[in-house]
């Protein structure tokens, strides 16, 4: 475990993800954007790709690794995870025991003509079943470990309700958020997940809480605890993006993603100077898109070679 580079804005550190990992403090990061080994593709010049002789040496060892990913998460944070059609629906399920399943995004690779790789020259009528031009991206939020159905603003707001002897209707109408047609859906609807508070129903909560029952523990600030999504109209807010490849260029990474599909996930789920972290940093390029949005980031890298050209790009 070597530390490559440390700046206010990137760490990189060369080494195994799960030694490195070990050693940062609970609740530290507040997106995790990363791109494990797929084992499916068994490509030598991934490293890690080839490691695991079945697959349910793959399974367990990413199951280690993700209980990291667990302690490390804040409770406002979110989990953008890469992974093989193959393999997505079982990495979805290990994923489930510990995150809140939110999306199975499809990322299409649209590429323009003369840049298909294998598809432009697979002799189509030799398939035997539908070609792979697709890749998968499992989008979680922290869970608590009793209940990973569940984000921890909605529990929490339900045990500091009940602290406070109010119902959810109560509760509402305290607010002045009543519903057209069930008075406590708007709490109700925040307790299980269905939406979130704004900054504005977030204080008006917390001031009502205040005000019925001042011995009971209070709600933390806005940012602590409200998972970020800033989706819009005018950006990809569907489960299926069109972000092109990466063309080849001299020394490129076999696995390396876009930059502006990195960019898009980190400008969505973090707030300003959030501490980002990939811990499979492969090309760098979660670390350039978090540096870019003013965010922080923490990359882990088991090549020393690939250290070196993270280093120099973030120079």
């Amino acid at each position: 475990m070597n530390l490559y580079l440390q700046t206010p804005e990137i760490t990189v550190w060369q080494g195994h993800c799960l030694e490195v990992m070990q050693t940062l403090p609970d609740a530290s990061v507040n997106l995790i954007v990363t791109d494990p080994p797929y084992h499916t593709t068994k490509k030598a010049n991934i490293a890690g790709d080839k490691d695991f002789k079945t697959d349910e040496d793959y399974w367990e060892w990413l199951d280690i690794i993700s209980q990291q990913w667990q302690r490390l998460l804040a409770p406002n944070g979110s989990l953008y995870c890469f992974a093989s059609p193959k393999m997505a629906a079982r990495v979805e399920v290990l994923l489930g025991k510990r995150f809140n399943i939110l999306s199975s995004i499809t990322w299409t690779k649209p590429n323009e003509p003369g840049y298909d790789g294998w598809k432009q020259k697979t002799k189509k009528e030799s398939l035997r079943s539908w070609y792979l031009h697709s890749e998968r991206i499992i989008f979680a939020e922290a869970a608590l470990p009793d209940n990973p159905n569940q984000s921890p603003f909605g529990t929490l707001l339900r045990k500091t309700r009940l602290a406070a002897g109010m119902s959810t209707i109560e509760l509402t109408g305290a607010m002045g958020e009543y519903g057209k047609v069930n008075h406590g859906g708007t709490v109700s609807n925040w307790e299980t997940g269905r939406n979130i508070p704004t900054a504005e129903q977030y204080g008006k909560l917390k001031a009502v809480l205040k005000q019925v029952a001042p011995e009971v523990p209070g709600l933390p600030d806005y940012q602590q605890i409200i998972r970020p999504f800033f989706a819009t109209a005018d950006i990809p807010y569907t489960d299926i993006w069109d972000f092109p490849t990466v063309k080849h260029y001299p020394g490129k990474h076999p696995a390396e993603k876009p930059l502006e599909m990195m960019l898009h996930m980190i400008k969505v789920s973090s707030y300003p100077d959030d501490v980002v972290l990939d811990c499979f940093a492969g090309s760098g390029v979660v670390g350039q898109a978090a540096k870019m949005l003013g965010r922080r980031a923490v990359l882990i890298e088991i090549s020393a070679n690939l250290c070196d050209k993270i280093v120099k790009n973030m120079s």
